[in-house]
């Protein structure tokens, strides 16, 4: 870590993790809008039911070991260069034989898993995706081998290269399928493996990259190390370190076991079950979008406030952590809200219908509480508080377990949003709390609050008036779904014009602040600029 660590390398670092972050995010959400639009809400439904089985890996692995051994070989600075190779030995050994043991469950629990979640032709998906935990070990070791060393291109390029390998394999897989035989469930299995084939692609990069690197280095010398002591921390840190990435998966999966099956037993027939949970899933790539400055500041706190907190007493660290704390706040709150404005024409836009607009109105509220989960966990990991905060989050995800099926069986599908919001409320304010307990201070002065609450009243006024014009007079011509697209488009961009106004007006966040966001700098020269106009 350089010495001067401060308001440069803050720019660069999170606009940079702005950068990674929006490509995945937005490539996420993107292959998922023309693979709904292929299999229809019941193919959704098919391809959602799995996918959280294997994206629980696919993140373990990602942002848990690897960061687990990248830390674990950072911080061993005064060993020597044979002991960390003996590590990485033990290590690759130990995540195989986790990997073999997660595959054999997985692939021979598969019909039962299925049963459980009360559609047994599952089962096949289930067994091609359980072949992503066998990417374990290797993409793990090889990220966290280059992390450790400050060697970020490499994994950079792996992660850009596993998501775009994926994509292209589900989408073009996705269309073979149902140009020919219209299987959706053989869709829903091409669809797992582009996931597959996507981590062996990203393992191929990396190898090349390390072999590269090995030929510099000749070491073959053995040592013994203390194996136990070593693999507990690398597994409880795993946990802890991705527990938040983890959260929202872990949510999918009590859906994926819940949902169907209590819509079904409640007399909802089959087929409409799927579509109904189809529809529910759109939900989840929304989510993801409104989630993307929070990811990336998320990101760049970690290493920021771990190096600033021994230094001046932690005073530069209060400042980091207030200002990471109102952006992801700010945010969050405005793309939960932009979103719940225009969904019902997001919906259809992207979806073709505007079906259950009202459940995925109240879904898209998990963006403002994952903003909040996303930094507050981030912070106390830089500050070194991994435990405390992992169990709230447990905390969590218990009460969405209770609460689900509960919700269903009282007020249907919205009931399983309910409970999702429910859990992540108990686990923002259990952070919060924790938070104040061990750094009392001031996140935001009141005054933040009132001026955001302003501009989302104004904000609102504005949309709800030209969504009405666009819709009724302006494109009423137009085909439905054009007409979707032109209304929730320019209504999105009118609300964020409307918001960021009033925001810069009133100066919510500083000058100085805004040139430490990522491409932060315009809104600094338009926030100068409208004082000038006073």
């Amino acid at each position: 870590m350089p010495e001067k660590w401060g308001m440069k390398v803050y720019v660069k670092g999170v606009a940079l993790l702005t950068l990674a972050a929006l490509f995945v995010k937005v490539l996420s959400m993107l292959y998922r809008v023309p693979f709904q639009n292929l299999v229809g809400d019941q193919g959704f439904y098919i391809y959602q039911q799995v996918y959280p089985f294997v994206a629980i890996f696919v993140v373990w692995t990602s942002s848990g070991f690897a960061v687990a051994i990248s830390k674990i070989l950072a911080e061993a600075e005064e060993r020597d260069e044979v002991w960390r190779k003996e590590l990485l030995r033990v290590v690759f050994y130990y995540l195989s034989f986790l990997s073999i043991l997660f595959f054999v469950i997985l692939f021979g629990g598969a019909d039962l898993f299925a049963k459980w979640m009360g559609d047994p032709e599952l089962a096949s998906l289930l067994r091609t995706g359980a072949f992503v935990t066998l990417c374990m070990p290797a993409i793990a070791v090889y990220k966290g081998f280059f992390q450790a060393r400050g060697m970020m291109t490499p994994v950079a390029y792996a992660q850009v290269v596993e998501q775009t390998v994926r994509v292209l394999v589900i989408l073009g897989g996705t269309w073979l399928v149902m140009t020919t035989t219209s299987s959706l469930y053989q869709a829903g299995q091409m669809a797992m493996a582009g996931t597959v084939v996507g981590e062996l692609a990203g393992i191929i990069l990396l190898w090349m990259y390390y072999k590269k690197f090995k030929q510099r280095d000749k070491i073959v010398v053995r040592k013994k190390i203390s194996i136990f002591p070593v693999l507990r921390e690398l597994t409880v840190l795993s946990i802890t370190v991705s527990m938040s990435g983890l959260l929202l998966l872990f949510f999918q999966l009590v859906d994926s076991f819940t949902v169907f099956e209590t819509l079904t037993k409640s007399g909802v027939p089959t087929i409409e079950a799927m579509e109904t949970k189809g529809i529910y899933d759109r939900g989840q790539p929304l989510v993801q979008v409104g989630l993307v400055i929070a990811t990336s500041l998320s990101l760049a706190i970690v290493p920021l406030v771990a190096h600033t907190s021994k230094k001046d007493n932690g005073r530069r660290t209060e400042r980091f952590i207030q200002l990471t704390y109102r952006t992801a706040l700010l945010f969050g709150f405005a793309a939960t809200l932009g979103l719940m404005l225009v969904m019902p024409y997001v919906n259809e836009m992207l979806f073709e219908t505007r079906e259950l607009s009202n459940v995925l109105i109240v879904f898209v509220a998990q963006i403002i509480w994952l903003s909040l989960i996303l930094t507050l966990t981030a912070m106390l990991q830089g500050l070194g508080k991994l435990k405390i905060p992992t169990l709230v989050l447990i905390v969590g995800f218990i009460v969405k377990v209770i609460c689900n099926e509960l919700f269903i069986i009282r007020w249907g599908i919205i009931g399983a949003v309910y409970a999702s919001n429910l859990g992540l409320i108990c686990s923002a304010i259990g952070l919060i709390y924790y938070f104040k307990k061990i750094r009392p201070i001031r996140f935001a002065p009141s005054r933040f609050y009132i001026c955001t609450g302003f501009a989302s009243v104004v904000m609102i006024a504005f949309v709800v008036f030209w969504s009405y014009f666009a819709e009724q007079m302006l494109f009423a011509s137009l085909p439905s779904r054009l007409n979707a697209a032109l209304t929730g488009s320019s209504a999105a961009l009118i609300g964020a014009f409307v918001f960021l106004t009033i925001i810069a007006k009133y100066r919510v966040l500083t000058s100085r602040d805004w040139f430490l966001l990522p491409f932060g700098r315009r809104m600094a020269s338009y926030q100068l600029w409208l004082q000038r106009k006073k």
